[in-house]
């Protein structure tokens, strides 16, 4: 049977600065399906896929409906996000060291150019502790892969899972905040700063959740592009090299000031 409660995306959560982040909403969404949710949320998650079909509303209540291996969240009757479980082997990118990574950062596009700099996952006007500030920067190709960007990221102690949904005493990131740590680096990895993209599809498996306060490292690729649509994938791995969770993401192009954005550097 159906079961109905509500979603809602705190502004803290924002991709563009009047909807939320594309991977927290699409994380809390597929959080919400109780059916594929393991019991302790620090094991391994099944792969879910999420649909943003509209951008989701900040500080409001969308109704979602939870039925058999699926959920969907809309708004004043429009659909906003689907998510559903599928068989989907995700590959992982490969990674980079944690030394790599960090190097990386200081040539993040983002730094010279944002058109949603308040982003939670990758805005560079958010300070620590308020947002991911997750800044990926070129690193080489993997062997026959496309281009690659990496950041380090160590996620902080606001960002932790209610101890109510699993079992050790090891403080971990939400499931909502590993979505999104996955998210925005596929976009960058693709020329983000050039071909300016939403959210519009991410498969994600979850294998564990974060520790908080542990370095780790986050890769994305580009994997192809048709059209407006942009595919890349990203991995997240631990201080040890091991994988913490892995995405695949469909970007589509858009005009970035219809979501509140900057459409270009300013000029002098």
């Amino acid at each position: 049977m159906a079961r109905v409660s509500e979603l809602i995306v705190p502004r803290r959560f924002c991709g563009p600065p009047e909807s939320g982040n594309g991977g927290w909403t699409a994380g809390s969404l597929a959080s919400m399906d109780g059916d594929d949710c393991p019991g302790d949320r620090a094991e391994s998650w099944p792969t879910i896929e999420v649909v943003l079909r509209q951008p989701p509303p900040l500080d409001t209540a969308m109704q979602v409906t939870t039925d058999e291996h699926a959920a969907s969240a809309s708004f004043g009757g429009a659909l906003i996000a689907e998510a559903r479980l599928v068989e989907h082997t995700l590959t992982e990118v490969e990674p980079v060291d944690a030394e790599t990574a960090l190097a990386a950062q200081a040539s993040y596009p983002g730094h010279d150019f944002h058109p949603f700099p308040t982003c939670f996952a990758c805005g560079t006007a958010r300070e620590e502790g308020d947002g991911l500030r997750i800044f990926p920067g070129q690193v080489d190709p993997a062997p026959g892969g496309g281009e690659r960007a990496a950041s380090a990221w160590t996620p902080h102690p606001s960002l932790s899972e209610d101890w109510h949904t699993y079992v050790d005493d090891v403080r971990r990131a939400s499931v909502a905040s590993t979505w999104a740590a996955l998210d925005c680096i596929g976009a960058w990895s693709a020329d983000f700063g050039e071909r300016l993209m939403v959210l519009g599809r991410m498969t994600t498996r979850i294998d564990t959740l974060p520790v908080v306060g542990e370095p780790h490292v986050v890769v994305g690729e580009k994997r192809g592009a048709e059209g407006r649509k942009t595919f890349t994938a990203s991995t997240l791995y631990d201080a040890d090299g091991r994988v913490v969770g892995t995405a695949e993401h469909v970007w589509i192009s858009v005009d970035p000031t219809a979501f509140g954005g900057t459409a270009s550097r300013s000029r002098a």
